[in-house]
């Protein structure tokens, strides 16, 4: 069905295109959500490099994530850090943000990408970390 909707979004053109955009996202290889974000990922045109990584504490700690945004997985575009469950919209809308390091969802919030629950939705922020290493909200998802 997910499919299905992406396929006559992307005919209507009610999608962003992410066509030229590539995202190394680092995660557990053991960890079944990380998946399912590389999956919206790729649904929404990213070209997703997938790496497994042991140590996922010492790749955070390298791209600079904020101990307190920390989630499960990190992606990076354009050297810059995707902390968790964030929406490819969101990771759209932060290529016209140069002043930003990062976004970051902390967290495992049902209903955010990769966390699908049946109809749950949590209520959850994307959270935008700028290079003074400033949070704020980026979006609220209700």
């Amino acid at each position: 069905m997910k499919k299905l909707i992406l396929s006559l979004m992307l005919a209507s053109g009610l999608t962003q295109a992410a066509d030229s955009t590539v995202i190394d996202v680092y995660r557990d290889p053991n960890c079944g959500c990380c998946s399912a974000w590389i999956e919206h990922l790729a649904e929404n045109g990213f070209t997703v490099r997938d790496h497994q990584k042991d140590d996922m504490q010492a790749v955070k700690r390298e791209l600079g994530v904020p101990a307190e945004l920390a989630s499960c997985h990190t992606g990076v575009v354009d050297g810059r850090f995707i902390e968790g469950h964030v929406p490819a919209a969101d990771i759209l809308k932060m290529q016209k943000r140069p002043d930003l390091l990062g976004l970051a969802v902390p967290g495992m919030p049902v209903g955010s990408p990769g966390m699908e629950v049946g109809d749950r939705q949590d209520a959850y922020h994307v959270i935008a970390v700028d290079q003074q290493q400033n949070t704020n909200v980026f979006t609220a998802y209700p």
